[in-house]
């Protein structure tokens, strides 16, 4: 019978988390996946797996620096009888947990399976022996195969996040919701929407491709317009009507405004990722009527305006 923190190679009084750190290194290195032509290997796991089923069970554990059990978990009292806890005789071929050298390891022991999941990257198998994942483990059916779309968005649809409907390869349609943010490239998954496969459905990603637009452009979260006014408008100011990605609005024209003022309309742009709004940056372009006879006699009888372009300097 073994002491089991000699086998383990760790102080009597280890933690708890130097125990299984110890356990986890023995393992690795002994385990039969791993030594599949070294019976001792196999052996010796036996062995250090009973030992860490022993010192992980703070009861079996205290009776044991008490002397009340040996390494095997059995009392030592020659009238105590049994096997304890640790290491016992696997009857008619059933039970659960790793199984070695005629011997079970687990049942209504400590639970190993986050030991094996940190090693071979799954939890400990059950009835059986072996694991089920990690070495040797069986590969998962294979999904079907991912489909890739490209959907063309207009821009105020895009700017409002209006939600898109899509039509899939097997003929059937869902409605896409927008992410704030949204711009040309974007790609967004789809899970289960791909084609049909004996692991379940592939995915879809789809790709965004916003429209340009007539008289919008794009500045960021902004929006950009191009508004022409009136010289009318321009030089007595007043209220007109411009367009933004939602609905028209009432706009404020100063008087004596010129061509290339920009007026800011808050909130009227692309939704941001972070949260919020862009706003709306509206240019006014004053429009100069052609072969307006009235007007070019004023003009020409006009003699304001100084010289715009003295500062210039000509």
């Amino acid at each position: 019978m073994a002491d089991p923190y000699q086998t383990l190679g760790v102080a009597k009084g280890a933690s708890e988390a130097d125990i299984k750190k110890a356990y986890r290194k023995l393992a690795k290195e002994l385990h039969p996946d791993r030594n599949k032509d070294n019976p001792k290997a196999s052996e010796r796991f036996s062995i250090v797996t009973n030992a860490y089923d022993l010192l992980s069970d703070k009861d079996k554990r205290a009776r044991f620096d008490r002397g009340e059990i040996d390494g095997d978990g059995n009392p030592t009292s020659p009238f105590g009888g049994g096997y304890g806890g640790g290491a016992r005789p696997r009857s008619g071929g059933q039970g659960g947990g790793f199984s070695s050298q005629g011997y079970e390891f687990g049942g209504d022991n400590a639970d190993m399976s986050d030991i094996f999941e940190g090693l071979f990257g799954g939890r400990q198998a059950r009835g059986g022996g072996g694991f089920a994942s990690g070495f040797g483990r069986q590969a998962p059916p294979p999904k079907g195969a991912n489909v890739a779309y490209r959907l063309a968005v207009p821009f105020v649809d895009a700017a409002t996040l209006s939600p898109q409907r899509v039509t899939l390869a097997d003929g059937k349609t869902i409605d896409l919701k927008l992410p704030a943010g949204v711009e040309s490239g974007t790609q967004m998954r789809m899970t289960g929407k791909g084609e049909p496969g004996p692991g379940g459905a592939g995915d879809a990603t789809v790709t965004i491709d916003v429209q340009p637009h007539r008289y919008f452009t794009r500045d960021g979260d902004d929006v950009r317009l191009d508004l022409p006014i009136t010289l009318t408008e321009a030089v007595l100011g007043g209220s007109v009507r411009a367009p933004t990605v939602e609905k028209p609005v009432m706009l404020t024209i100063p008087k004596g405004t010129t061509s290339g003022k920009t007026l800011r309309l808050k909130g009227k742009g692309f939704h941001k990722k972070a949260g919020g709004r862009g706003d709306q940056l509206v240019t006014l372009l004053v429009d100069v009527p052609a072969n307006d006879a009235a007007l070019a006699q004023f003009l020409a009888d006009w003699t304001g305006g100084g010289n715009p372009r003295e500062a210039m300097g000509v």
